[in-house]
């Protein structure tokens, strides 16, 4: 799946103006997304490759070995508030079917996420900026109750299904073999997956201790659908060092087909302002069907963003250009007083 929890590196002693950061904002490693919009004028894609292995108690522990490619693009357009996301995932797989007496080898592909939506922020805590106070560390890096008070943002806009004959109809790697009633559903689809449905999400995010960030995600997806799905996500981050953070994720999955609890954990590296690297594992506690998974990847933003400039900070710098201009001017008028006392002095 793909990953989200939005990291800070550097959210030490400063508060963030707006939603854009010096470094870049990734939802990547795991599953939940930050409820900040990437800044406007940026563009950042985020790619990772993962090996995951599936077995499935029912089907007599029936296997999938499949890789997945993830992309996601996110674009920051017309407001900080505003991010125009793209989330994919593309699956290459074999499925060795148990349940006859001779095992079965089918090689899939397909997509398992193909969604297109707009994430508008709704609430952001950090747009006041904080005072800092010269004379006490503590007071600027301690424990504040308002810290505690998360940004809120709404994610929405659809899944799109490409092909008739969907290998994984709702995201079900084991839709080949779902009741598989004196084998009638074997090489074929039980189900069929809309071209279009509905997804949308709502995600908090707080900051608190200086180095820590908690994210909450609660997803409805495949709207319009006779397999609705619901889930949340929980995401805490930690920032150890300022080029490395680590994380701990749990997932819950609720729908017609799966209900499950998914925990993952893994660590990511600021290789520069620019670009992040990670690696995550993850494992569910289901075993219809049970998985792991090793994920890599990387992140990656082009940044075309021009510094948010408030009204007061213009006013500030128009004062000083007229403070300026007027200096200029007595200095000429005083030059000009005094060339004239001497003309007459001279008289």
């Amino acid at each position: 799946m793909l990953r989200p929890y939005t990291l800070f590196f550097l959210f030490l002693t400063v508060t963030i103006q707006a939603q854009y950061t010096d470094q870049i904002n990734s939802n990547r490693p795991g599953a939940s997304i930050g409820a900040f919009a990437v800044g406007k004028g940026i563009i950042q894609f985020e790619g990772g490759f993962e090996y995951r292995k599936h077995k499935h108690q029912t089907y007599n522990n029936s296997s999938v070995d499949g890789s997945i490619i993830f992309l996601a693009a996110r674009w920051g357009f017309l407001s900080e508030r505003l991010e125009l996301t793209y989330q994919g995932s593309y699956m290459f797989d074999k499925l060795t079917n148990k349940i006859a007496s001779q095992n079965i080898v089918y090689k899939r592909k397909g997509l398992l996420q193909n969604f297109l939506g707009i994430k508008f922020l709704i609430y952001d805590p950090f747009k006041k900026e904080e005072k800092v106070n010269v004379y006490s560390w503590k007071a600027n890096n301690g424990f504040k109750l308002k810290h505690l008070i998360p940004a809120v943002s709404i994610t929405a806009g659809g899944n799109f299904i490409f092909g008739k004959n969907h290998p994984y109809p709702f995201g079900d790697v084991f839709d080949m073999l779902y009741r598989p009633i004196f084998f009638q559903n074997l090489n074929g689809s039980t189900d069929k997956e809309p071209f279009f449905s509905l997804r949308s999400v709502l995600a908090t995010q707080s900051h608190f201790l200086g180095t820590w960030v908690f994210v909450t995600n609660f997803i409805f997806d495949r709207y319009l659908t006779e397999q609705t799905a619901k889930s949340f996500i929980l995401t805490l981050t930690h920032t150890f060092h300022p080029l490395w953070s680590v994380y701990l994720e749990n997932e819950g999955l609720f729908s017609g087909r799966i209900n499950d609890r998914i925990f993952r954990t893994g660590a990511a590296y600021l290789f520069s302002d620019n670009i992040q690297i990670e690696v995550s594992l993850g494992v569910n506690t289901n075993t219809r069907p049970s998985a792991i998974s090793v994920n890599l990847g990387v992140s990656y933003r082009l940044n075309f963003h021009k510094d948010f400039i408030s009204a007061a900070e213009i006013e500030y710098k128009e004062s000083k250009k007229e403070e300026k201009k007027l200096k200029k001017t007595m200095k000429k008028n005083n030059k000009a007083e005094r060339k004239r006392a001497r003309k007459a002095k001279r008289i």
